[in-house]
């Protein structure tokens, strides 16, 4: 499991856990547009909460991840469960399922640097690129003269945004406290993903002298 504020760089670090151990990356927010899109039970069930602006309640989210959980290429794979559970009652009811991690990694970066990443973002109304005006901006004058702002990516509003995701991690981590692996997401990209693959590595290591040590055990007896 991944968790991180917004602006903390979840999504880069998630493609590039993705890309090297082929896991199942599964978004709780993807996989309810998807089950609604193809209109299943759950799909339904759902679009009729979000219709009436109402939130979607846990148990049916929880129901979405399960199943996805137990698709084939999750088990043989594995699976990197990104930005879910977000509340304590989530998280206890995927540990009544029996879904638990063997990593939860907590993407930490202060509140500073992600005022700054989250203000300083543009987007390019045309190619529907992202920009920052100060890490990576835009590459000429008349892409610079278009770029246009996301309303809610104001410091009012990323402080909110902030208080809440807080508020609903603080409650998550006790669960995980066990299998918590906090990273300095303050660091660049590729120094962030060098924690969380030395992690990683040493995750599938014991795994697999855990396996082998069980094979040889079946030998022997």
């Amino acid at each position: 499991m991944i968790s991180g504020a917004p602006a903390s760089g979840k999504g880069t670090q998630c493609e590039l856990i993705e890309k090297k151990y082929g896991l199942v990356h599964i978004a709780a927010g993807d996989l309810l547009r998807a089950e609604i899109a193809a209109g299943t039970e759950n799909g339904k069930r759902a679009k009729e909460y979000m219709e009436k602006g109402m939130l979607v309640p846990d148990e049916i989210v929880v129901m979405m991840v399960k199943e996805r959980l137990l698709q084939p290429d999750a088990q043989e794979n594995g699976w990197l469960l990104d930005g879910y559970p977000r509340s304590l009652s989530q998280a206890t009811a995927l540990e009544d399922l029996g879904i638990r991690p063997d990593l939860f990694i907590l993407l930490d970066v202060s509140e500073e640097v992600l005022i700054e990443r989250v203000v300083g973002r543009r987007l390019d109304p045309v190619t529907g690129k992202i920009y920052h005006l100060k890490y990576s901006p835009p590459e000429n004058e008349e892409i610079a003269g278009r770029l246009t702002q996301r309303f809610d990516d104001t410091e009012e509003k990323v402080k909110l945004r902030l208080k809440t995701h807080h508020q609903n991690v603080e409650a998550v981590l006790s669960i995980y406290k066990d299998v918590i692996f906090k990273v300095n997401g303050d660091a660049p990209i590729e120094d962030v993903f060098a924690e969380i693959d030395k992690a990683l590595s040493s995750i599938l290591e014991k795994k697999s002298r855990t396996a082998s040590s069980s094979m040889a055990a079946g030998i022997i007896s």
